[in-house]
Order: C-alpha cells, then structure tokens, then sequence
C-alpha cells in the first residue's frame, strides 16, 4: 500500500460498498447478516465464500481468501494495488491523490499506460475516419457483403486501414515519441521505417470492460500469403490470452438483464453476426487456445458458456484442453453442435436465426462432447477400433462426478458400440479409482497443522474481535500471545477500547502484507466468524479453558528461560535468585492449574 495516503484509502473504503462492488462481479445471496456466493478464487459447488457488509471485508471459509474491498477488486481485475486503487476511485467519483513512489517508476509506468490508451484511441478514430472518407471501397464492400447494417458497424466501432503509411505520420504530428507509439502495439518498425501493423486491413477495435481501446483485430481483403486474420501484440494493456472479444458490451448486457450463459465463439465475424441476430451474449476468444484468465473473466457474468466453434472436427479435438480449463474453473460447459464444415456466422447466414437457436438448445455436456470428439477418430466398423474406442471412451466416463450420470453415458456407449450394457459397466468398474478424484469436490472447510496453543489464541483473538459478550470484563492487554500476528491484533483491539471506537474488521487487513504467514493466519482466525457461536455457556468456557492454556504457556516459556539462565549462571548469589523466580512462576502456574485467581 506504499504510495498512498492512508487517510484516503479509509476515505475510499467508506465510500464504496464492498457488497455492491462484489455484486458487479459475482452473484450474491443475502443469508443472515451476509452475503453468500460460491468462491471466485476456487472451483466449488456450494457456497463458502462469504461478504460481511457490516465490516466491509470477505472471507471464503473454503480457501481461505480474505481481504478488503481493495484487494477483492485487485483480485478479479488481476491489476496491482495502486490500479485497483485507481478502479475504486473512479467508482465513487473521488479524485486519487498524488503518490510518492519507488523513485518516479510507478509514476512512469501510470504515465506510459496513459499514453498507450490515448494512442490506442486515437488509432480507433483514426480508423473510423477512413472507413467514412470515401476512400475505403474495398473495405465498405466487405462490409457489405457479410451484411452488416450501419448500427452493428458503430456498435463495434470497425474501422478501415488504408495503407502502412497514415497511421504512423498521424500519431507523430499528433506529438507522441515514436517509442510510445511502438510501445502502443499499432506500428512496427520496419528497416527503420514506421508501418501501420494492420496495415490495409479491416478494423476491429479490442475494447476492455472499462470501454478502453487495448488493441486492434485486423482482417485482409483479398487472397495473400499473409494471415487472414492479425491481432495486436501483447502490449502494457493488452494480453491476448487475457481477454475477450466483446466484452464490453456484455458488461453494458449485464448491467440491464440477469445473463443465464454466455456463447463463446471463436472470431470476430461470429460475435457480430450472432450480435447482429439478436444473440447479445457473445464473446470470442480471438483464436486463441483458452486460458484460466479467459475462464475467470467469464465467471464475473455467468455459471454456464455455451462452446460455439465451428462444426470442423480437426478442430474441436485441439480445443478439449480450453475447455477442460473452463471446466476446471467452476463453469457448466456445454458444447453448441454445428453442422460439419460450418461456423456461427454461416448457420445464421445460410439457416436463419431459428436454426442456430435449435443448434444453441441442442448444447450438450462437456463430457459428451468428449466422447462424440473421440468417436469421429475411429472406424466401429473395424474390431479393433471399436476396442479402442470403448477403452477411451470408459477412461472419459470414468471422469464423471455422478454414478446417474455415468449410467446414461454407458447407455449412449452401448448404442454407439454394440457392446453390452453389463459388459461396459464392468470395465468402468474396474478402473483406477483415483482417476474420478479427479473431480473431487473441494473441502468447504479447510484445516492447518495449528497446535492448541495457536488454536487457543485464534479463539480468544476472535471473541474480541466479533464481539463475545464474555470477553467485557477481560482486559486483553493482560493476555500473552506467542504469536505476533495475535499480539498485533490485541492491540489494536486495545487501542479501539481505549478510544472508545468501534472494530472495524477491514483495517485489520493494512496491518499484514499479503501473501506471508502473517496474513494466512489472519485468514485462519476470520474463519471463526461464522459458525463458532460467541454467546453461551459452552462459548464461556471454552473462552476460559483458552485462556488457562495461554497463561500456562507463556509461564512454561518464562520457566525455560529462567532455567537456561541457571545453567549458565556460575555466581552462587544469582543462582539463588533465579531458583526463587523459577519456583514462583511454578507456584503460579500451579495456582492456575487449581483455578485459583
């Protein structure tokens, strides 16, 4: 948190609401008094990631990720501290402060990001202009002739790129450095010459969930050697594999209605054209292979992506690892099935809107769509491919989560092989059983190797700090802890009581940098926040059992040290002393024993 001021950042946090902001990303259900959700940061079935809007902080009772509104948005947007900072003001319309930094190079960075956006808009203007100059004729027929109407055209803001040359002179006399416009991805350098990257191409802008420029797709006109299709390389703000075409508008989509699934495809022309049809859930993974960012970027909308990539069965063998990662990542993935040879835009073309609404309805489970994927590379015809294909396919149906589904699967084997049905299920049976763990649920709570000692201090520390109503009589600076992290947080229990203010459980997280031991055990000890039970006598006397094994353990640590300083003591007087301090600390840990006060 270095480089901001500390009062504007308690000024941030009161001004933005922790459950409003998680609501633009996850789905919420109010239980009691907090908001439940199934963790962003882990893949599980039932919910155990909780917001306690109260104390404006959230903690997953699964995994153990905690923090602030700051660190929760830091977290799904994967940006640093001060971005997320910056994210948070813009929200609550505050203005971030000046920053002292590590010696001007976050300052440059922040400078360098700016300027890289402001090129990148610039470029999507620029591209816009030509397309409406009358001079970009091959680029309007192109337009026309994949039949996109004039709205679709500036929903998506395509643009036109005439020739290498423009793009370049323009950005220079619009007084960028030729190094930030190379830094922006939009030129390379050729034999010292400046060229337009998508030079002569079709535009698509890549526009980010903050409606920023971060790149440009580009498309030829005419048969060459070079790719059909060219993105923008990785830059400051711009990473493939972390985004995903369309995205804005799926925010925008969001923003006015509850979206049950998304449609991923694959390209730019699909996403317009299923857009163009009336299928506003659409995004496209640019051609890339998918990715876990790809993945969590699309948990922030929905449970459940629809796979619409083209019916080409060379193909859809190569994507089976993307989507085993969507899998992985907690989504229900089901995959569209595509007449052979055809992809969105040509079922919506040639069939209509109702044809790919059937196609779309037809979505079958991942793992069926494994087992059809396999089925395509073998001849059951042949004895010894069907064989094969039985071995595979039982591996697959091995992976299922439930016995229900595993019997339909077998079923949908038995049809396509001959085999019986009995036969199959014993194969299935006599696979390794640790290939299903697999897809084991998570634990929802989780355990460490804490010694009572540890776990005595997380209970006291917690009645403290959720408010037990037998800890009003304790003085807690009077408790000893072993622990730092407990020590820190008893005095800022302390501090609280001694201002006569309120515990507000969000500041605990300015106290511990993240990812150390100190800030897991701060994880540990927010597990108690739910489900402990701070009220009755059970409570009480485990708060006071508690307590005896501290005040016995920090006089066991003080008879340890007296006795070490007797072995090195050679002085007879000294001795003496120490022996008298060693026996009244045992006569005190015995009257603690004995429940003596």
């Amino acid at each position: 948190m270095s480089g901001v001021d500390q009062e504007f950042l308690r000024n941030l946090k009161e001004k933005v609401n922790i459950v409003e902001v998680a609501e633009s990303y996850i789905s919420l259900e109010k239980r009691g008094g907090s908001y439940w959700a199934c963790c962003p940061f882990h893949h599980e079935k039932t919910p155990s990631f909780a917001i306690n809007e109260a104390n404006q902080y959230y903690h997953c009772f699964g995994c153990g990720a905690s923090g602030d509104v700051i660190k929760f948005v830091c977290e799904m947007e994967s940006v640093d501290f001060i971005e997320g900072v910056k994210m948070l003001a813009d929200r609550a319309k505050i203005p971030m402060p000046k920053q002292e930094d590590d010696n001007g190079r976050t300052a440059e960075l922040k400078r360098k990001k700016d300027t890289v956006l402001k090129i990148l808009n610039d470029c999507a203007h620029f591209y816009l202009d030509n397309l409406n100059s009358g001079k970009a004729d091959a680029h309007i027929e192109y337009i026309l002739s994949r039949k996109i109407p004039a709205n679709i055209v500036r929903s998506f803001g395509l643009g036109a790129s005439l020739n290498y040359t423009d793009l370049p002179k323009f950005l220079l006399a619009k007084g960028y450095s030729k190094q930030d416009i190379l830094d922006s991805g939009t030129v390379n350098e050729v034999d010292g010459r400046l060229t337009d990257a998508q030079g002569g191409r079709l535009i698509y802008p890549i526009i980010n969930s903050y409606d920023e420029v971060i790149g440009f797709g580009g498309r030829v006109l005419k048969k060459t050697n070079f790719a059909k299709y060219v993105n923008t390389r990785d830059t400051i703000v711009f990473t493939k594999r972390k985004n995903l075409y369309n995205i804005n508008l799926l925010k925008k989509l969001k923003r006015a209605q509850t979206i049950r699934e998304v449609i991923m495809v694959e390209g730019y022309m699909d996403t317009i054209s299923l857009y163009q049809a009336g299928f506003k859930n659409v995004v496209a993974s640019m051609g890339t292979s998918l990715t876990q960012d790809q993945a969590r970027l699309i948990k922030r909308y929905t449970d459940t992506v629809l796979i619409s990539y083209d019916g080409d069965a060379a193909g859809q063998k190569a994507n089976l690892r993307g989507l085993d990662i969507l899998k992985e990542e907690g989504l229900n993935v089901r995959v569209v099935p595509l007449p052979e040879g055809l992809d969105p835009d040509d079922v919506i073309k040639k069939m209509g809107n109702e044809a790919y609404r059937q196609c779309l309805d037809s979505a079958m489970p991942l793992i069926d769509y494994k087992i059809d994927v396999l089925k395509k590379g073998f001849d059951l015809t042949r004895t010894e491919d069907k064989r094969k294909f039985v071995a595979e396919a039982i591996k697959i149906i091995n992976t299922a989560e439930s016995n229900a589904e595993k019997e339909e699967l077998l079923k949908k084997l038995r049809a396509m092989s001959g085999i019986s049905f009995e036969s199959l299920r014993r194969d299935l049976e006599n696979q390794p059983r640790e290939k299903a763990a697999k897809v084991a649920e998570q634990p929802t709570q989780r355990t460490d190797n804490a010694d009572a000692i540890k776990l005595a201090s997380r209970f006291v520390v917690s009645s403290f700090l959720f408010g037990a109503d037998y800890v009003k009589d304790v003085d807690i600076s009077e408790i000893e802890f072993a622990d730092p992290v407990h020590e820190i947080i008893a005095r800022y229990v302390r501090s609280k009581k001694l201002m006569e203010e309120d515990i507000h459980l969000s500041e605990l997280f300015e106290f511990f940098d993240e990812n150390t031991p100190e800030y897991e055990e701060l994880s540990y000890i927010l597990d108690y926040s739910e489900g402990a039970g701070f009220s009755g006598e059970v409570s009480r006397k485990y708060f006071s059992d508690c307590l005896i094994k501290l005040r016995e353990h920090a006089l066991d640590l003080k008879i340890k040290e007296e006795s070490k300083k007797l072995e090195q003591c050679a002085d007879l007087a000294d001795r003496a002393r120490i022996g008298e301090t060693i026996v009244e600390l045992t006569r005190q840990k015995q009257k603690i024993k004995n429940g003596v006060k």
